[in-house]
């Protein structure tokens, strides 16, 4: 069967493996078929050739691995040990293996969950991280009258922009480099600033600092930094983004003058998760339309990875079909 693995820094390659034996799985474990995937920006470290850690796991970060980086995808299931899924099911959620880029997937049947069967598979793609930010946002404190800001308006702080106006929130601010005039009110950006996050810091003043920052970059330890320093007294700050470092160096002395709450976190409960995901698209029609913009043939992995790393101001996701 096909799958693509990184062979070098910026450089993928197609390679031919055996197909896993289905009555190899262990129990909650399921096989699928590949219908899509989504490129994250979690993936992008990878592609650039950094040897770091995967999000979820402890061990060294496998770069040879067959089918890595990816872990967004939706498939059919073709054999299963895990009690809520059949053969036929089509699912969408984790790779747990980080190795999703291949014909047939084996994965953690607790990461997938059923998707509505309007949606096509590159649309079902953005289920996976909605579910992500679901997630932290239950984390957060009510944020109905609140001003939250995201730091980050990829594809991931534009569903957080979007979530939290659909939570309540009285004022959404977006801080990009990139320019997201065009699509930041469409994900419920109240004020989009173009600048990076230390400029936007600086020319906050008092009343304007937000009640909740959202650092939803990750990948340095600036941009958390600036959170801290942006937050109004009594704010919360949430780290959605995937470290780099084990240690990042932080002024708890602005944490504890301004009585801040430092917040961050893995996804849990997935399939919950993931069928929260599925309800709240199902409320928010053309949602999922809106965020997917890009598709490629797996055949071009190579040229959507490139996209994903690119400062683009009208791309948001990016999914990838057989």
């Amino acid at each position: 069967m096909w799958s693509y693995r990184l062979v070098a820094p910026f450089t993928f390659a197609e390679t031919i493996v055996e197909p896993p034996d289905p009555h190899a799985l262990t129990d909650g474990q399921v096989l699928l078929r590949f219908l899509a995937a989504g490129i994250c920006g979690s993936d992008l470290p990878a592609f650039r050739g950094t040897q770091g850690k995967l999000a979820f796991d402890t061990g060294p970060c496998a770069a040879d691995k067959d089918g890595f980086p990816i872990h967004e995808v939706a498939g059919e299931v073709v054999a299963s040990r895990h009690a809520a899924h059949r053969p036929g099911d089509r699912v969408v959620g984790w790779a747990s293996g980080f190795d999703g880029l291949m014909e047939q997937v084996i994965s953690d049947g607790d990461g997938l969950a059923p998707y509505d069967t309007a949606l096509d598979p590159a649309r079902a793609i953005g289920l996976q991280p909605l579910a992500c930010v679901l997630y932290a946002v239950e984390q957060l404190p009510e944020l109905t009258g609140r001003h939250v800001a995201v730091i980050g308006q990829g594809s991931i702080g534009l569903l957080f922009s979007y979530v939290a106006k659909a939570c309540g929130a009285a004022h959404v601010t977006g801080v990009d480099p990139v320019d997201r005039t065009a699509i930041g009110p469409v994900f419920g950006v109240d004020t989009v600033v173009r600048s990076t996050s230390d400029r936007w810091v600086g020319h906050l003043s008092r009343d304007e600092r937000p009640d909740v920052v959202i650092e939803a970059v990750g990948h340095q330890v600036a941009t958390l930094a600036h959170a801290i320093e942006a937050a109004a007294f009594g704010g919360t700050v949430f780290y959605f983004g995937v470290p780099d470092d084990d240690t990042y160096p932080i002024s708890m002395r602005t944490i504890l003058r301004n009585n801040l709450t430092l917040k961050a976190g893995v996804t849990l409960q997935r399939r919950r998760m993931l069928a929260a995901a599925d309800e709240f698209a199902r409320a928010h029609p053309g949602l999922l339309d809106r965020y997917l913009t890009h598709t490629f043939p797996v055949s071009q992995v190579q040229q959507a990875f490139e996209l994903a790393g690119r400062p683009v101001p009208d791309r948001i996701k990016i999914a990838i079909m057989p």
